[in-house]
């Protein structure tokens, strides 16, 4: 199937970590041109090195999401270089596990500047060039926890519900335009952040972290954690060509997990 990607610039947050760099090896697959943008410089050069191994024509940026004032030099740079962003891929990072309440107010902002507020900026910097093509895709990447919110994860909850309410808003805004705006959350997918709450719940309770993964693995109907490349196909085909009447959706990668309609 051809996902009608070939040349179509693509800017890919987060493309550092395991779900960023699987939606980043899924576009290159089907001939996009990447930039790629993380706060890691080292996590970003192995992206960069293997969608390049892979014959894609790709930048790396390395850009803090919280500074509000790179959006403009970041943006202009993948359009001199590359050319106007044709597709845009929010995948922040998450916040530490926290509950929600008892949160100082410094902490909520600066979580907030990086999650929400840098996404909405950069949306609205690509929109323009996307209107004036008549043609993009905006896939925002949040969490199972805007559908069904996870303990102690109360920062992350709350702030990625927000986008949740802002790209379904957005949709019914852009969709005349030829542009798609979705949210893609992922399940239980085998990356170092997955990992990494396995590893604090089991602190938490005293428990080894082996039984911990186990019986996280026993409610989801598919009986294992998917794999990263599984949600970057899935991030590829909203942004193909096939998928133009796809807009304002919310898109569960997760395995069959979460219970809820």
């Amino acid at each position: 199937m051809d996902l009608g990607l070939k040349g179509k610039v693509a800017l890919v947050l987060g493309a550092g970590g395991g779900l960023g760099s699987a939606i980043a090896a899924s576009l290159a697959a089907e001939g996009a041109k990447l930039a790629l943008a993380d706060v890691s410089a080292d996590s970003l050069a192995r992206t960069e090195a293997a969608v390049k191994a892979a014959g894609a024509q790709a930048i790396s940026l390395v850009w803090d999401l919280a500074d509000l004032a790179a959006v403009e030099t970041s943006v202009a740079r993948i359009e001199a270089e590359l050319g106007p962003v044709a597709i845009l891929v929010n995948n922040t990072g998450g916040p530490p596990p926290t509950p929600v309440s008892g949160q100082d107010p410094a902490v909520w902002a600066k979580h907030f500047n990086a999650m929400v507020l840098s996404v909405i900026a950069l949306t609205d910097r690509v929109l323009p060039g996307m209107k004036q093509a008549g043609w993009g895709r905006i896939i925002t990447s949040t969490s199972s926890g805007v559908v069904a919110p996870i303990p102690n994860l109360g920062l992350s909850n709350a702030l990625r519900s927000t986008l949740l309410g802002w790209s379904k808003t957005l949709a019914r805004e852009v969709g005349g335009h030829g542009i798609t705006a979705n949210i893609i959350l992922p399940g239980r997918v085998a990356t170092d952040r997955i990992k990494f709450l396995d590893e604090q719940k089991a602190k938490r309770e005293g428990r080894p972290v082996e039984q911990v993964s186990a019986e996280s693995t026993a409610t989801i109907p598919a009986g294992r954690y998917g794999r990263p490349e599984e949600y970057g196909d899935t991030v590829a085909f909203l942004a193909s060509t096939r998928a133009s009447y796809i807009n304002g959706s919310v898109i569960r990668v997760d395995g069959g997990l979460i219970a809820s309609i």
